[in-house]
């Protein structure tokens, strides 16, 4: 039997928002998580690249274990007979009727990411056309998990350099965009008993590229909100992360770590819960080659 901790989850992927959202004017960001958890310094998944950081986000598995990248994950959906079941799978085995969304600007994570037979709402466009889809789906279907990617910050940092005046200042319209989601769950009387979370998948270089292991590619933003969230620093958290503060959130028993295959942990202060394990220092698993992009099409339409 599972021990729910929360009705609903929404978990909202800025992507190529690094660690920058730090240094952007974000209101809304600001105020939504000013009791959560937050940090600026969570690591990506290597190479900082969309595919291998949102099959990370939604397997619980490194790229080494998924292999998904920019030309794969577009190609088919999870396999259903994968040892790696998607979080959503792994939700619908314990929940049948669990509802699904997976709205993303990116329309591959909408394939790549989920098994076939998994009913999912699935929808794609541009952030501003997205999100008033994204905002009319939450009042009509309230989702147990809701998944959303935002493009267009990583396409204001190719054209402009990542950190770079321009790159914050889309991040600070996007982040318009975010209080609309949250303003949507708060009117559709599903706040009290949500998990929100906003996080990156990567940032970039002033250059414009990303996909290698600097700071500015590697280190990004978790933030997590909800009841019972302690209001710190996060102190380490990983991408992949996410799917098991999802299956924590549902009270869904989180895998074993195992370096061969499932290596999500839930943060351990995020909560006041003696249950939660240790976190253990993975980063001797982050040792890949750099997959460079320097130009403006990993995951955006420019």
């Amino acid at each position: 039997m599972s021990n729910r901790r929360y009705a609903h989850v929404v978990a909202i992927a800025i992507d190529g928002a690094g660690g920058f959202i730090e240094k952007a004017d974000t209101p809304n960001f600001d105020r939504i998580f000013a009791n959560g958890a937050v940090t600026y310094t969570g690591i990506s998944s290597n190479p900082t690249i969309s595919a291998e950081c949102y099959g990370s986000m939604l397997l619980g598995v490194g790229p080494e274990i998924h292999k998904l990248t920019n030309g794969t994950i577009k190609k088919a959906p999870h396999p259903s007979d994968s040892p790696i079941p998607s979080v959503f799978r792994r939700i619908k085995t314990v929940y049948p009727d669990a509802v699904f969304g997976l709205y993303c600007d990116w329309r591959p994570i909408t394939v790549g990411t989920v098994e076939a037979e998994i009913e999912v709402s699935k929808a794609s466009a541009r952030d501003t056309e997205l999100t008033p889809m994204i905002c009319d789906y939450i009042k009509s279907n309230k989702p147990d998990f809701l998944f959303v990617q935002m493009d267009s910050v990583d396409g204001a940092g190719h054209r402009n350099g990542y950190g770079t005046e321009a790159h914050l200042q889309r991040i600070h319209e996007v982040d318009e965009l975010v209080n609309d989601v949250h303003k949507a769950i708060e009117e559709a009387g599903m706040l009290e008993d949500t998990l929100f979370i906003v996080l990156a998948d990567h940032g970039g270089t002033p250059e414009g590229g990303h996909g290698g292991w600097t700071d500015g590619e590697k280190l990004v933003t978790f933030a997590i909100a909800g009841k019972d969230v302690q209001h710190v620093a996060i102190e380490e958290v990983n991408v992949r992360d996410l799917a098991a503060i999802v299956l924590y959130a549902f009270g869904i028993e989180v895998p074993p770590l195992d370096e061969q295959g499932w290596t999500a942990q839930v943060p351990e202060n995020v909560w006041n819960d003696a249950s939660i394990a240790p976190y253990q220092d993975l980063s001797h698993l982050t040792g890949a080659p750099p997959r460079i992009s320097k130009v403006p099409h990993t995951s955006e339409l420019i």
